[in-house]
Order: C-alpha cells, then sequence, then structure tokens
C-alpha cells in the first residue's frame, strides 16, 4: 500500500504532472480564445499563465484523487517517461494552435465593439509572460504539496492514513492563507492604499479654487483642498448657463454641483450634514430637480453622465454627492463594503428627511444616481419602508455591479423572453433596463409615478460576472447576444471565470460605448425617460453630437 512520508516528496523542479501539462495547455489555449473585453499581450499573457496553472493543478488533482481513492501505487518508471512524452507533444500542439488562432480571436472582440482590427495579438509576447507566470505558480503549488505531505506524513503516525492526508491539507491550507493575507497581500493593498490616497490629494499648481457660490469656493461651507481630487474635477468641469443656452436656445441657470469630500469632515454621518448645509445655502432646494449621486470608490463622477442631465435640465439642477472612499471599486468592494453602504445611506437619509418636509408644492423632484459600486450603494441606501408613502421620482443605476443584490434580482426575475444581458421586469412601469441600443420604450405599459432605468451593456463584465462562471454556462451567453458580444465566445468550466474575472479589471479600457465605459449618448437616452422629458428629436441630435464632439 502507497504511504507519504516525508523521504517521498518530490523536489520542487521534479517530474512534471502528464495530466497537469495537458489540462493546463487546454486551459491556455481556451483562455486565447474571445471574452467581454479586448486584452493587450502582457494582459493575455497574465491570464493564459494563470490558466495553465489552474488546469495543471486540476490535472494532477484528478490523478492524486483517483490512486488516493483506489488505493494505487505509482506508475513504474517506464511507463511514467512514456505518458510524460506524449502528453509534453500535445500540450505543445494544443497551445501552439491557441498562439496561431489568437489574433483572430482577438480581433472578434474588436468587430463585436466596432473597433479596429490589431494586426497581431502579440503571441510571443504572451508565451513569455504565460510561461513566467505559470512556473512561478506550479512551483508554488509544490511549494504547498510538499508543505501537505511532510504535515501528512507526521499526522500518520498518530491518526489513519486518509485522515491525516485530508487533515494535512487543511493545516497546509491554513498556513498558505495566514502567510498570504498576512505578510503579501496586507503588503500589497497597503501599499496601494497609501498611493491612492496620495494621488488623491493630489494638488495640480493650475487648479484654482472655483468663483464664489460653488462648492469649495469663496464663502462655501466646504474646504477645497478637502474635497480631494475627483471632487475637484468634477465642481470645476461642469457647463455654465450661457454654454447650455448656446447648445439648447433656451434660457438656463448655472447647475449646482455640491460635493463634500473625505477629508472635509470625521464621520459619515457629519460628511451628509454638511453636504446638506452647503446644498441650502446654495438653494439647491430651490431648483426644479435634486440629485442625489453616489460616486465611484475613487469619489469620482462620470462627466458624461453629468453633463447629459445639466443640458436637459437647462442647468435647473441641484447634484450632491459626497466621497466614501478614496479607492479603486473593487478594493473598496474588497476592504470597505459597507463603508459605501454607510455613507449613501447617511446621505440619503439626511436629504430625505429634509426634502420630505417641504410643501410639496414647492420642492424639487428628487432623483437618485449611481455609476458601477455607486450605484450598488445608492441602492442599499433606499429603505422601502420609509420612502413607499412618499416616494422620489425615479433613479438611475448605470453599470450595476455583479455583487448588487437588485441587479441580480432583475436578471433572476426577468421575463421569459427577455435575454439575461437585456431583462426586462414585468410590463415596464417601474423598472426598465436599456443597453447601448434605446430599449426604454419596448415596455408594454405606460410609466408609472416612479421611473428606474438600469444601464447596463452586455459586454461590462463588472455588471455580469458570477461565481458560478466556475461551472455553469451563463444566460446572457444564449442566442440572441448582445450585440457587443463576440459570436466567438464559448464557455469553459473555470476558464470563463478566469477570463471574465480579468475583463473585470480591464473593463475601464474600452470606447465609450463598451464594457464599462457608459457613453454620454447612452446617459442621454436613459435621463430622458427617467426625467420624463420630451425634447425634439433635433435638439437631442445636437446635444448626442456635443457629447461625442468631447469624446463622451
Amino acid at each position: 500500500m502507497f504511504r507519504l512520508t516525508p523521504s517521498q516528496d518530490l523536489p520542487l523542479l521534479g517530474r512534471p504532472s502528464a495530466a497537469g501539462l495537458v489540462l493546463g495547455a487546454a486551459c491556455f489555449t481556451a483562455s486565447l480564445t474571445p471574452s467581454l473585453i479586448p486584452r493587450a499581450g502582457l494582459v493575455q499573457g497574465a491570464l493564459a499563465g494563470v490558466c495553465f496553472a489552474a488546469g495543471y493543478l486540476i490535472g494532477w488533482a484528478l490523478v492524486a484523487l483517483w490512486f488516493w481513492l483506489f488505493e494505487r501505487g505509482t506508475p513504474a518508471p517506464r511507463n511514467q517517461r512514456r505518458a510524460l512524452r506524449l502528453s509534453v507533444a500535445a500540450a505543445l500542439a494544443l497551445a501552439g494552435w491557441g498562439l496561431w488562432n489568437v489574433t483572430g480571436w482577438q480581433n472578434g472582440i474588436h468587430l463585436a465593439m466596432d473597433i479596429p482590427p490589431v494586426e497581431t495579438a502579440r503571441p510571443f509576447t504572451i508565451l513569455a509572460v504565460a510561461a513566467v507566470l505559470a512556473l512561478l505558480l506550479v512551483l508554488l503549488g509544490r511549494l504547498f504539496r510538499r508543505l501537505w505531505r511532510v504535515i501528512s506524513a507526521q499526522l500518520q503516525r498518530l491518526i489513519p492514513r486518509r485522515l491525516a492526508l485530508a487533515l494535512g491539507l487543511f493545516l497546509a491550507g491554513l498556513l498558505f492563507w495566514a502567510v498570504g493575507n498576512d505578510l503579501v497581500l496586507a503588503r500589497v493593498l497597503g501599499a496601494l492604499d497609501d498611493t491612492y490616497a496620495a494621488l488623491d490629494r493630489l494638488m495640480p499648481d493650475d487648479q484654482a479654487p472655483p468663483p464664489a457660490g460653488k462648492t469649495g469656493g469663496p464663502a462655501s461651507l466646504v474646504g477645497w483642498e478637502g474635497l480631494g481630487a475627483a471632487g475637484r474635477s468634477w465642481v470645476l468641469d461642469g457647463p455654465d448657463a450661457a454654454t447650455i443656452t448656446a447648445l439648447t436656445g433656451l434660457p438656463a441657470r448655472d447647475p449646482l454641483r455640491i460635493y463634500v469630500g473625505l477629508n472635509n469632515a470625521d464621520t459619515a454621518a457629519d460628511r451628509a450634514r454638511l453636504a446638506l448645509a452647503e446644498a441650502e445655502r446654495q438653494g439647491a432646494f430651490d431648483r426644479k430637480v435634486l440629485v442625489i449621486a453616489t460616486p465611484t470608490g475613487t469619489g469620482w463622477m462620470d462627466p458624461a453622465a453629468m453633463q447629459p442631465l445639466d443640458y436637459l435640465t437647462q442647468g435647473d439642477v441641484a447634484t450632491v454627492a459626497v466621497q466614501y472612499s478614496y479607492l479603486p471599486s473593487w478594493m473598496t468592494l474588497i476592504l470597505q463594503p459597507e463603508y459605501g453602504a454607510e455613507t449613501a445611506a447617511e446621505v440619503f437619509r439626511t436629504f430625505y428627511d429634509h426634502w420630505h418636509s417641504l410643501p410639496r408644492d414647492s420642492r424639487p423632484q428628487l432623483y437618485l444616481f449611481g455609476l458601477s459600486l455607486g450605484a450598488r450603494n445608492g441602492e442599499l441606501a433606499v429603505w422601502l419602508p420609509k420612502v413607499l408613502g412618499d416616494p422620489m421620482q425615479g433613479a438611475l443605476w448605470a453599470g450595476p455591479p455583479f455583487a448588487d443584490g437588485n441587479w441580480r434580482q432583475v436578471i433572476t426575475d426577468r421575463n421569459a423572453d427577455s435575454p439575461a444581458w437585456a431583462p426586462q421586469v414585468g410590463d415596464g412601469s417601474v423598472i426598465r433596463i436599456t443597453t447601448q441600443e434605446n430599449l426604454l420604450r419596448d415596455a408594454t405599459a405606460p410609466w408609472g409615478a416612479v421611473r428606474i432605468v438600469y444601464l447596463a451593456y452586455p459586454s461590462d463584465a463588472i455588471a455580469h460576472f458570477s461565481a458560478d462562471l466556475l461551472w455553469r454556462r451563463p444566460a446572457w451567453l444564449a442566442d440572441p447576444r448582445g450585440p457587443d458580444v463576440s459570436p466567438g465566445l464559448r464557455w469553459f468550466p473555470v476558464v470563463t471565470f478566469l477570463q471574465v474575472g480579468f475583463d473585470m479589471l480591464t473593463a475601464t479600457t474600452t470606447p465609450p460605448g463598451r464594457g464599462h465605459v457608459y457613453a454620454g449618448a447612452d446617459y442621454l437616452n436613459a435621463w430622458t425617460e427617467v426625467l420624463a422629458l420630451d425634447w425634439p428629436a433635433e435638439r437631442l441630435e445636437a446635444l448626442r453630437a456635443m457629447l461625442a464632439g468631447q469624446g463622451l
């Protein structure tokens, strides 16, 4: 009977697993096929290396499980050498075929996104990066296996062999997790935190405070430096009344942009109260429209979303935003997911209570907005029992992340005849979903008192990622597919999960109107419906052309 002892442990650079090589190469090649977002050579190489390592691990684990279940000994050395030669040949053939086709596969994504094709996807760059990363990951796996075997061999002196193997696996995993989390991950995240904090404090020499009346200007209750980089940029970049009138031909006002930065007050409640005080100082509740906007993780407010709002309202709008983090949304979601929701809830509660106390015939229309993590946190802020008696007029949620429970519910409970990438709910009188194809007029019933619009592109990996991609083909791959999703995209267990995971990291590298980069024209369609406007077609087209001319 085969037993593990420390002396039987294989060296780190010993004979590779034949099954691992073949399955690793298969995963390597599958990773080169189209996913949702185009990938540069370095990114594709990193993904391919991770996929190879994952396939290698699965192949090795399946063989190890076979021997463990059926009490088999190791094969004869001669048979091992023969199997290894065959596996190396098969692995090279699979990887070579994938690298030969990678440019065509990547251009399939480019074609679906209406962006120019590439002459080459840089297969040699992909191979070099993948080989280095895969080797490092396989060596790390072998180090883990050695630790597992040493622990299990010691435990076999005290408990039955199979129990020793299981307990040894658990203890080795616990030790690896502790070392990786406390020594590696904590240091990396700490360095990133310091970097983003410095970027948030960065004050360009040519960025002067705004004039009187604006947030951060003279007499403002909000300090200019405390706004953070994203807040200062947003406050300065809005159009004024003259610019709006020049495009629309209608009388306009200067839009109000109220922003409170993370460093303007100590707590979420204090920042919410400061935002309300600043909003009252600027006369926000005398405007026709009041929008409570939840920023992304860095505090960023998308100009492609805000400019259409300013123009459509002829500037008779006040938009309020409060920063809750300076980290990218994915880091905020990992490190402090509750903090963004807490801030959004404080801001909504503070403003809603004041708005609710005003006479109905003299208060502004109240709307909510959020992009990405801002959409998730903005939705979590609304407690329905509180607002049902006196609801806001509507909300626009753009690029809702996969972790957004309401968005997942919309997809799950969609009408049977609607695709998962453009789910329709009920008769469309309350909730409507749109993409870069305007689907907002497809509802079977007129709008009710509250208008909620989700804007999500089929190619937005942040909106359509899910953990079950590991083992299940996603519903958004069923025909017909979204207009910006490659017909060559196929589902592979494990690999597609990793592909879409990498796509989330690069989802903002696409042109506007694809991935996680939402275009001004699509925001324009959404705001027109949410605000219940009926602008002449020629005026809308002029605004659409202006946004496109600004690259929004």
